[in-house]
C-alpha cells in the first residue's frame, strides 16, 4: 500500500536559477544533490522535494506543499527577516490575521515563491 511509503513534493520552476536563489538564499534550504532534470532538497524524517524546470510553474491556485513546524510565529519571523512575504486571505473558512489563519486544531501561513507557487507553514495545536 502506498501509505507505507514516503511521499515527496515537487517544486515547479519557470526559472530554476531564480527559484534556487529564493529557496537557498531566502528560505535557507541546502540542495542535497543536482541530477538530470532538477535539484533535490532533503528534509526531516526522510522527506524531500524535487525542484524541476517547467513552463507551468505557478499555475496552481492551491498550496504546493507545507512544512510542519513547532513554532509558526518564530519561523515566520525568521523568514520575514530574509525577505519572505506572507499572504493574507479573507475567504470563506480562511481568514488570516498578520498572515496567520487559526482553527481549533492548527495555525497556518502561506507565501508565494518567485515562480508563483504557494507554500505553507503549519503548526498543529495539540
Amino acid at each position: 500500500m502506498l501509505q507505507d511509503f514516503p511521499m515527496y513534493a515537487y517544486i515547479p520552476a519557470k526559472d530554476i536559477d531564480r527559484a534556487r536563489h529564493f529557496y537557498e538564499g531566502k528560505i535557507g534550504l541546502k540542495p542535497t544533490k543536482e541530477q538530470e532534470g532538477g535539484i533535490v532538497y532533503e528534509f526531516a524524517n526522510h522527506t524531500a522535494a524535487f525542484m524541476y524546470p517547467t513552463p507551468l510553474a505557478g499555475t496552481s491556485q492551491e498550496s504546493q506543499a507545507f512544512w510542519k513546524v513547532d513554532d509558526l510565529e518564530r519561523e515566520m519571523a525568521e523568514l520575514r527577516k530574509r525577505g519572505v512575504r506572507f499572504e493574507d486571505y479573507d475567504l470563506p473558512g480562511v481568514k488570516t490575521v498578520n498572515g496567520i489563519a487559526t482553527s481549533e486544531t492548527a495555525k497556518a501561513a502561506w507565501f508565494k515563491d518567485t515562480e508563483g507557487n504557494i507554500m505553507a507553514l503549519v503548526q498543529d495545536l495539540d
